[in-house]
């Protein structure tokens, strides 16, 4: 069995000034760190500098790249832009493939209005299992989001610590089970 701690990044997907998701996004890390035999990072996508004028391997990032082919999950914290997600943080994500195959990825929604990014994540299922990711069935949703976190970033309703907690669960699961398929059985051709 594999001893090395699980590697769990929280990537933050909008580069908006503001952004409230960024909030979510260090709790995401703060909930993560607190788990025995997993690591974590908060890696914002407005601090990769990516191309905009190729695409794929064309602009691929070796620090990015390598940390999605370490990590053994992911979670995706993303506000809801128009009914689905920011164009940058698919236009980042499409940066890779290989790196993703047979990984558990978990979506975090987030929205200013009620709904707490459900559209986003329905938006970003299909894409997710077209990079080779494996969707969790739980997501966290942070619904008016301005009423759950303060302005410093304080989580304003306990109750995200129990669906956090669910969500972090099921992830971790997928996450050795699928680390231990891709260590131990081969994918026949």
């Amino acid at each position: 069995m594999n001893s090395r701690p699980l590697s769990i990044p929280v990537i933050l997907g909008t580069t908006r000034k503001g952004r409230m998701s960024t909030h979510a996004a260090r709790f995401m890390v703060e909930q993560i760190t607190e788990l025995d035999g997993v690591t974590t990072e908060l890696i914002d996508i407005s601090k990769l500098r990516m191309p905009t004028d190729d695409a794929g391997d064309g602009i691929k990032d070796p620090a990015f790249s390598e940390k999605m082919a370490l990590a053994d999950g992911l979670v995706i914290v993303t506000p809801e832009y128009n009914h689905s997600f920011p164009g940058l943080l698919k236009h980042i994500l499409d940066s890779c493939l290989k790196e993703y195959i047979h990984k558990p990825a978990g979506i975090v929604g987030v929205s200013a209005g009620p709904f707490g990014g459900v559209r986003v994540i329905q938006d970003f299922l299909p894409v997710l299992r077209e990079l080779g990711l494996v969707n969790i069935f739980w997501d966290v949703n942070f619904g008016n989001v301005a009423k759950v976190f303060d302005e410093s970033g304080n989580l304003l309703d306990q109750a995200f610590v129990g669906r956090a907690g669910k969500f972090l669960s099921e992830l971790i699961w997928m996450a050795k089970t699928l680390r231990y398929g891709r260590d131990n059985i081969a994918l026949d051709s």
